[in-house]
Parts: structure tokens; sequence; C-alpha cells
């Protein structure tokens, strides 16, 4: 008889939903359960591995942990990513929802709440304290959602796009990075621009960035520059589809250069415009750019 192959069973999602207190995790919480997420919010993480050892029956699974779990340190979150990371049955996303300090401290003022962190002293203090606690937790993120200029309904919709099931929508996501600080978690596809003319060499560039049309156009003068690009481009186009079919809801691209300043920048905002000229849903993330980015 001829021998029967096992058939792979596919990974069940599950996204862990963090981020500092007021950017909007118990909104983006209620909104994966709405989409048929199972949520379960701030369990203690010494409980997460029996969580999904006693799971009955493979669902979508949503968790909501923050700075106030009672056993919260970023070590062991850390640890509980890279747990969760190496399950072959789970395909794990970390969804991290972030704001500017300014706007967490006007909706603690709002809503007149002590913040966790701070409970005796000022809100201010409690912001301080949670966003240098979380910095780490951010820099592992999968998807990173600013919600600063978002209400409710803009965030639920941003939710909605990333993570509605049964969708066709394959969202993007477009990143840069600098390789001195090692390469970012989650990625699908790395692409190393280190072999591209280098405009921090050039004193009239070197405190821009690869937003401004100066030092993008000093990168593409490169003669490797366009046909590097339009490979890239090519097999980004060829691959999108084949994951879309295969069911996945998200796809991350991201270019690494010495800096994560210039060179990796360019190929990030040039790639990002061209994919969204297609129609498809791009979102950019500039790691090394993070609290100085554009307007």
């Amino acid at each position: 008889m001829p021998e029967q192959r096992e058939q792979a069973v596919p990974a069940v999602p599950a996204v862990l939903v963090t981020g500092p207190s007021g950017a909007g995790r118990t909104t983006a919480i209620n909104v994966l359960e709405d989409l048929g997420f199972e949520a379960i919010d701030n369990l203690p993480l010494r409980l997460l591995p029996g969580l999904f050892d006693a799971a009955a029956a493979p669902r979508p699974m949503a968790l909501g942990l923050d700075s106030r779990n009672r056993d919260f340190s970023p070590g062991a979150l850390l640890d509980v990513i890279d747990m969760l990371s190496g399950r072959r049955e789970l395909e794990l996303t970390v969804l991290y929802l972030d704001a500017q300090p300014d706007v967490l401290l006007r909706r603690y003022s709002e809503t007149r709440r002590r913040h966790p962190l701070a409970p005796a002293e000022s809100p201010g203090e409690g912001v301080r304290r949670e966003l240098d606690l979380m910095a780490p937790i951010r820099d592992r993120a999968d998807i990173l959602l600013e919600t600063s200029g978002m209400n409710v309904h803009q965030l639920k919709s941003e939710i909605e796009r990333w993570f509605a099931p049964g969708g066709r929508t394959l969202a993007l996501s477009v990143q840069s990075f600098s390789y001195k600080r090692g390469m970012p978690h989650g990625i699908d596809m790395v692409f190393d621009c280190r072999f591209l003319a280098n405009p921090y060499w050039d004193p009239r560039l070197r405190a821009l960035n690869g937003q401004d049309l100066a030092v993008q156009d000093y990168v593409r003068a490169d003669e490797r520059f366009h046909r590097f690009f339009d490979r890239v481009l090519d097999l980004t186009r060829l691959l999108l589809p084949a994951y879309r079919d295969e069911g996945k809801s998200h796809f991350s691209i991201a270019f690494g250069c010495t800096g994560g300043q210039h060179r990796s920048v360019t190929m990030a905002e040039t790639l990002a415009k061209a994919l969204a000229e297609d129609g498809l849903q791009v979102s950019i993330r500039h790691r090394e750019l993070q609290g100085q980015q554009k307007k």
C-alpha cells in the first residue's frame, strides 16, 4: 500500500496585545473578541503555558498583557513571547499599541484615574516609568500601532484591517532597521542595503534621513539601486498573492543598513509607495527613527 502522508495542521493564530496603559489595549482586545478571538486579559504570565496546553479545541486567541500583571517584568514577558513563538501549533503575533507621552497623560487627565505605576504620584511620572519599562517589548512587536491620532472607531478599523478573519486582503508592514542593533523579530523577508552608496559620508546629508528627498536622490543615484529595487518589487509582487491565498493576514518586509537612517529608510519608503500605488494596504515603521519621525 502507498505510504500515506500526514496532513499538516494549520497553526492557530494567537495575538499578544500589549503596550502602555492608555494606548488602546482594552479597545483592541474587545475588537479581537468581536472578530471571533477568545479574549483573555491580564492573565498571570506563569499561567500562560498551561492555558495553551489545556485548550480543548484550536481557536484564535487574543491575550492582553501589560505592566499591571502582578508578575510582570520585561524579561518575563520576553520569555513568554519566545516560548509561544517556538510552539509549532501557534502563529504568534505581538501587537503593540503605542502613543505619545503627552497623549497618554491627557487621556489619564480626562479620566481622572491613577496611573498603575504611580498610584501616589502624578500620572506623568507613571507614564514615564511605564514607557521605559515597556521599551524592550516594543522592540519585539510584529505590529506597532501608533494610536495618538486615532479615536476609538479609527482604532477599531485598524485592528479589523489586520485581523479580520476570512479576509482576502493581505496587510503589509515595511520596515527599516540598523544591523548594529540587531534584526527585528517577526519579519518575513529581509534585505541588506549596505552595498548601496552611503549618504552618511556626505557631511551635507549626514544629519538627514531617508525620508528626505536629498538622501533619496543620493541613494537612487547608485547605479545598482534601480536593478536591486526592481527585483525586490518583482519578488514581492510574486509572493504576496501566494501568501494571501495561503490565508496569511499580514506580511512584513524589512530593509537593513549600518545605521538604519539613510539607505534602509530610502528603500522602505520607495517600496511602500510602489505597493500602495498597487492598491495594497501598507504601514511603514522606521525603527531607528522612532521619536523623530516627520509628521
